[in-house]
């Protein structure tokens, strides 16, 4: 357990001086007691909180007389406890799948056969799967042109997500296979966060080669991957989809363009680009994906259903003020009531 405002329990040591200083008030009350002859009589009775309803203390043990002394304190304690507001990090069961989003932001995707724009369209059919995705479903953000980069780990925050989606901007060409192995790379870091290493000096420890399974059981996550599947970059990206295949990963494409396609003018060349529905239908079949049309709002929406979800457990901070408050409280009830109740007083 830990406190977000530690400080607070500074005040803790109050607590055994104001008990210090209530016994010693206690204890001349008593003496003025016995000075005026008190200690019998009629008005024993009294002082030792015999009374209608009530026990007189001398037939109850020492602890039991000391009882809601000890509950008040108690009750005092834990609210000061609570100020400092304590937090635990307890293990949160969640039902998860991750969707990465990979983009293709190559200078083709300016293109304006699809309006207002490839990237437009890809960028509009993305946040659209975004808004209809399960919230179990973590979704990250991979750019890819001549090279792949992640812009957003896999994550349930939608607003980072759509944030990303929305800073993507065509850039230079195209490597299909940087846009697959850099997703590949951001599942296996949202599956297997590395460990803290605070010996820094040793050799890594060498990745395994995994072993090969059948395409498209790795169920609880799917690339989706956003291009016009014109691959101008070398490596070519058969390698790429051979590892997806070997970790049994589904790459689900999504053909932005169409095949009259456009022509633009990039550093001063006039290019001709056009969809090429068969390298992302390829790329689909070989992994068990599915290939879908940028225009089929429908299917692509089934997209984040076909993922199967599973039951993961993740530590998360929770905060414990309330729990601590109520229980300071009740302990103080229950103290000042059997005080009440013995004593004819508070303690």
């Amino acid at each position: 357990m830990s406190f977000i405002w530690p400080p607070l329990l500074l005040l803790l040591p109050a607590i055994p001086i104001g008990v210090a200083i209530y016994r010693r008030r206690e204890a001349r009350r008593a003496a003025r007691a016995a000075a005026f002859g008190w200690g019998a009589g009629p008005g024993a009775a009294a002082v030792a909180g015999a009374g209608p309803g009530r026990v007189p203390a001398r037939r109850r043990g020492p602890w039991l007389r000391r009882l809601p002394a000890i509950l008040t304190v108690a009750g005092m304690t834990v609210l000061v406890l609570s100020l400092a507001r304590p937090q635990s990090v307890i293990g949160v069961p969640r039902l998860e799948g991750t969707v990465l989003l990979a983009f293709d932001v190559s200078g083709s995707m300016a293109a304006t056969d699809v309006a207002p724009s490839r990237m437009e369209a890809a960028r509009a059919a993305a946040l659209e799967f975004v808004k209809n995705a399960p919230s179990s479903l973590r979704i990250g953000v991979v750019a890819f042109s001549d090279a792949g980069f992640s812009t957003q780990v896999p994550t349930d925050e939608r607003s980072l997500v759509v944030a990303a989606i929305e800073r993507l901007e065509p850039e230079r060409g195209t490597s299909l296979a940087k846009g697959i192995q850099t997703s590949l790379t951001a599942i296996d870091l949202a599956e297997h966060p590395p460990g803290v290493d605070y010996y820094t000096t040793g050799s890594p420890a060498p990745t395994p080669v995994p072993t090969p399974v059948p395409s498209g059981v790795h169920d609880p996550a799917v690339i989706v991957l956003f291009s016009d599947g014109e691959n101008t970059v070398n490596p070519d990206p058969t390698g790429a989809i051979q590892a997806a295949r070997d970790r049994g990963v589904r790459v689900d494409t999504v053909g932005i363009g169409t095949a009259a396609g456009a022509t633009l003018e990039i550093d001063g060349f006039r290019i001709h680009s056009s969809l090429d529905e068969a390298v992302l239908q390829d790329i689909a079949q070989q992994t068990d994906g599915t290939y879908y049309p940028a225009t089929d709002q429908a299917d692509l929406s089934r997209i984040g259903d076909d993922v199967e979800r599973r039951f993961v457990v993740k530590t998360e901070p929770f905060e414990l003020t309330s729990l601590f408050a109520m229980g300071g409280f009740a302990l103080l009830a229950v103290g000042g009531l059997a005080s009440l109740r013995w004593f004819g007083r508070m303690p």
